[in-house]
């Protein structure tokens, strides 16, 4: 497994587990698989310290932390994308930028109907498809109550947007509403 897909934690100087999301936390690393199974396991059988080879302190909310750091550095990525002109809010800009194939990825909330959803098809290839928000959270990248479909179009994000997508989607256990198409 590649540890871009997976969560980093390190033992912060007062022997808790600190999780490092950015990578960037100073210690060794401890590396759990980046979905809700590896998560609840490392936590319930105490594996940090296994690892560490001594006593931590795991807060009861570790996992939900963690989840919580992953979704808003996600959001944070597509604002900056939609920032940089690399990302757009709403069906018809969605859809006309994978009707001009300029999209890499298409972006829509999970709990936006399912007909509407259905319309649009994601960009050929591997995870063009994030579906690990809610409308609120979505709107939040695009300074709107509510989005439900965005594209985030060729630039230097959509890489990152995606790699933090497939953590979230593990971290929520959800599943992806279209199997993988592969380019022609």
């Amino acid at each position: 497994m590649n540890t871009k897909s997976m969560i980093r934690f390190v033992i912060g100087p007062e022997g808790d587990v600190v999780p490092d999301v950015l990578y960037k936390l100073p210690g060794r690393g401890l590396w759990v698989g980046a979905n809700k199974n590896s998560l609840e396991k490392a936590i319930k059988k105490n594996l940090f310290s296994f690892i560490s080879r001594k006593p931590v302190k795991i807060d009861q909310n570790l996992d939900q932390n963690v989840q919580r750091f992953v979704l808003n550095r996600l959001i944070k990525l597509i604002s900056l994308a939609r920032k940089a002109s690399q990302a757009v809010a709403g069906f018809e800009k969605a859809k006309s930028q994978l009707e001009l194939k300029k999209a890499k990825l298409l972006i829509q909330a999970f709990d936006g109907s399912t007909r509407e959803k259905s319309r649009l098809r994601p960009p050929n290839g591997e995870n063009t498809l994030i579906n690990c928000l809610n409308m609120q959270e979505l709107g939040l990248a695009f300074s709107k109550e509510s989005v439900i479909h965005a594209t985030i179009l060729n630039g230097g994000l959509y890489k990152e947007i995606s790699l933090e997508a497939l953590r979230l989607t593990g971290l929520r256990e959800i599943k992806s509403c279209y199997s993988t198409r592969k380019e022609n």
